[in-house]
């Protein structure tokens, strides 16, 4: 099988898990060049993965022999470098977010779409085995019909990691704690439980930090298949613990906490997945998880375009829950209920 040729474009904090999944992949994927405006981080990465770096946008964005660039770079870099890449005919797989706004989002989207290529979105929590045993006995319909499906998303961050330049900004990240860490819970919610149609709550900035974006929202929430739930989402939960999913059903309920799975069927039946050591990114260490599922999310990305198939979360799909942290945004500004199109 002859490899893949990717680019990679930014080597930040987030560079770590795709590197590794890159030399557990090695012999599907080759990456050809990493770059970094950083001189250092490209002297740091090359020495601790062992790849080749470039110290110009150019040598990957001009590539025609690349099949694909991987884009690891902050949210409000995102729209500009996807419609470059896009331009050329090459495939995109893009870290959280999509971008800074919904607007921008769009217009990412239909870049891509315009242009003919394959995007997929790095949302690997999706990729956990627990996420997917619950999304296969949801497919089956043995749990039946949705009644409630409410998130936690309790984490920690201290206020360290907020006094990092753009950290927390509108413009450079777009939000705080639904856009940068809750968007990963809420899009594999979505995915679980159907759209959301109407939410009503809460969104702030707690005294726990300083910073321009909101790190406490609590909402309650209904779903297009009318079932109902809650939205509880801060990163001034010291010192963070697994965010949690729990669906009531009409034959049983399903609970996924971080790695693990509990599901309770009315028939008796019980069946659990333990959760990794791990702890998961839910502390003062964002990036303290392991790189399985982002493996994962890359595997199907490669797969996606040796078989000419859409991967298993294309862009588009995430435009629905950058719709859903706007309309929880607008109701904590307003204190209204915001209701979301069909």
């Amino acid at each position: 099988m002859t490899r893949l040729r990717f680019g990679m474009i930014g080597l930040g904090m987030a560079v770590a898990p795709h590197a590794r999944s890159l030399q557990d992949l090695a012999g599907e994927i080759e990456l050809v060049h990493a770059f970094s405006p950083s001189p250092e981080r490209r002297a740091g990465f090359a020495k601790t993965f062992g790849f080749p770096t470039c110290g110009r946008v150019e040598d990957i964005v001009e590539d025609p022999s690349l099949d694909a660039v991987m884009v690891l770079t902050p949210p409000n870099t995102h729209l500009e470098l996807v419609e470059r890449i896009a331009a050329t005919g090459k495939a995109i797989l893009l870290e959280k977010p999509l971008d800074i706004s919904t607007r921008r989002a769009e217009a990412l989207v239909m870049a891509c779409e315009r242009a003919g290529v394959t995007l997929a979105i790095m949302l690997q929590h999706r990729f956990k085995p627990a996420a997917e045993r619950l999304a296969a006995r949801v497919r089956q319909g043995s749990l039946g019909p949705l009644i409630r499906c409410s998130a936690a998303i309790p984490l920690w961050r201290p206020q360290t990691y907020y006094d990092e330049p753009g950290r927390g900004t509108l413009a450079r990240d777009g939000g705080g704690v639904l856009l940068t860490q809750g968007i990963h819970t809420l899009d594999l919610m979505i995915s679980l439980a159907g759209p959301v149609s109407r939410v009503c709550g809460d969104a702030l900035t707690s005294p726990v930090h300083r910073m321009e974006t909101e790190d406490l929202v609590t909402a309650s929430l209904r779903f297009a298949c009318g079932a109902v739930g809650t939205l509880d989402a801060t990163t001034a939960c010291f010192p963070g613990f697994p965010e949690r999913i729990e669906m009531i059903c009409r034959n049983g309920t399903a609970i996924l906490a971080g790695s693990s799975l509990d599901i309770h069927s009315h028939d008796g039946g019980h069946e659990t997945i333990r959760p990794d050591n791990s702890p998961g990114g839910t502390g003062a260490d964002p990036m303290a998880f392991p790189h399985d599922y982002h493996r994962g999310v890359i595997a199907d990305f490669a797969a996606a375009l040796r078989e000419k198939r859409a991967p298993r979360i294309p862009g588009r799909d995430v435009l629905h829950v950058h719709r859903l942290i706007d309309a929880l945004l607008e109701s904590g500004r307003t204190g209204l209920p915001v209701d979301l199109a069909g």
